[in-house]
């Protein structure tokens, strides 16, 4: 299994069309979606066989190159693993490190969590996990006055 970035033996890795890290995945919709830039099927679509078992942090990689090209950059990042197995706690630390190289702001900026789905649904089961993921990005140029400004003109 990869999460983050991250090996994490003695656990079966997810089915997926690239390596299966599905915290990668949904640090890359959250950066794009932040960014109005679609999302990771839209860049990384499932059917073009380049991202057959394709490395999820390089796909990040890439989508941080897609926000810099729209003059942003990421501020920080928060990430929830729903999950019965494995225990998230041990990895985050690395899981943070490797995602903060990747979107370039360190890992104090990167927040990795587990939480258990209590036994309930498929969750629950051990037949899959869920990530949730947040992330804040800014305009590499600074505030733009024009963005986001009342009908007076005035920054909202």
């Amino acid at each position: 299994m990869v999460l983050g970035g991250v090996r994490i033996p003695d656990h079966p890795g997810l089915l997926g069309h690239s390596d299966g890290d599905a915290v990668a995945h949904a640090v890359i919709d959250a950066i794009l979606g932040a960014a109005a830039a679609g999302n990771v099927g839209s860049h990384f679509p499932p059917s073009d066989d380049a991202f057959k078992d394709a490395d999820s942090m390089e796909l990040l990689r890439q989508a941080v190159q897609v926000l810099e090209a729209r003059n942003y950059q990421v501020v920080n990042v928060d990430v929830t693993v729903v999950c019965e197995s494995p225990r998230i706690g041990p990895w985050a630390d690395a899981m943070r490190q490797r995602l903060g190289e990747i979107l370039r702001v360190g890992p104090s900026a990167v927040s990795v969590k587990g939480k258990s789905n209590e036994g309930m649904g498929w969750i629950g089961r051990g037949e899959g996990l869920g990530v949730h993921a947040v992330a804040l990005i800014d305009s590499m140029g600074g505030f733009d006055a024009t963005w986001g400004a009342t009908d007076e003109g005035l920054p909202l």
